[in-house]
């Protein structure tokens, strides 16, 4: 079976912050080399939500993207959140992602207005046709307060450059009848779900637990894909404590708190999230600590 185009093991990856609050380029050079050559991504998402991307300026993220794509070079790709409510900011994002370097693009369901089945689908196709890169559909109602109804995602999926969903709805049989219908590469957008989509055609995961489990998360996707469930249910039951424990607060939040156990403090986050509590911290630490991580 052939990799998709955006590989298997993907992570959202936090953006590193100074003492003062300023984005840490360096850093997040250092946090990009981490996820590819230690934790094995095939690619990394910045500018997500767990990239603080509403608390971030246009120039931070162009900016990122530059840093990210220059520290891991060839050995990974890179795709940028371009996602906002307003069809033109995300177009103009979409093009400065492209000029910065990016492989591809993460659009999200405009939030908060909650267009129509019909504006989603002028969204997403202006969206598509403003640059020359691969665009992926971040599909998460619980957030955005829309979700991508099946039949939308099939009309979507003819266009040539919409080749890719991040499932975060939870609902698995929708899901189903959009993979059976389309040629779409369905990424698992919630940690803890990944062996239910793998077992209805999914092709890998989006990850924020993957900060941690990039490896072990692999190897439970390789063993599934490869028809080894028991191998792959014995590494997904190993780490399903990381996998939730990680949404305990803001998964932005843990993943820093997490990485700060583990000697590769990343700073804190912007208002109006808040650091871990000591209580949580303590707590991931633990759960890190005895998956062997």
């Amino acid at each position: 079976m052939s990799d998709p185009i955006f590989g298997r093991v993907l992570t959202a990856m936090v953006t590193p912050m100074s003492p003062d609050g300023e984005v840490d380029l360096d850093r997040a050079a250092e946090l990009a080399t981490r996820l590819v050559d230690v934790q094995g991504n095939d690619s990394l998402l910045v500018n997500g939500t767990t990239g603080e991307s509403p608390t971030t300026t246009d120039e931070e993220k162009s900016a990122l993207v530059r840093a990210v794509r220059q520290a891991v070079g060839d050995r990974a790709q890179v795709i940028a959140g371009v996602g906002t409510n307003d069809t033109r900011h995300t177009v103009a994002l979409a093009r400065q992602a492209e000029r910065a370097g990016a492989d591809g693009l993460l659009v999200v369901t405009p939030y908060y207005s909650k267009p129509s089945q019909d504006g989603l689908v002028g969204h997403f196709t202006t969206v598509a046709d403003a640059t020359d890169l691969p665009v992926m559909l971040y599909d998460i109602p619980g957030r955005t307060g829309t979700a991508i109804a099946p039949e939308t995602f099939i009309r979507l999926a003819e266009h040539p450059r919409i080749v890719a969903v991040k499932d975060a709805k939870g609902k698995v049989v929708e899901s189903a009848q959009v993979m059976a219908a389309t040629d779409l590469s369905y990424y698992s957008g919630d940690d803890a779900i990944t062996p239910a989509l793998l077992s209805l055609g999914a092709v890998g995961v989006i990850g924020t637990s993957t900060h941690f489990t990039g490896r072990s998360m692999h190897q439970l996707v390789d063993h599934y894909l490869a028809g080894r469930r028991e191998e792959g249910l014995a590494v997904y039951r190993q780490i399903l404590p990381v996998l939730t424990g990680v949404f305990a607060a803001q998964g932005v939040v843990m993943v820093k708190a997490g990485l700060a156990h583990q000697g590769f403090g990343v700073g804190g986050v912007r208002a109006p999230l808040v650091p871990a509590t000591r209580s949580q911290a303590e707590t991931f630490a633990a759960v890190l600590d005895a998956a062997g991580l």
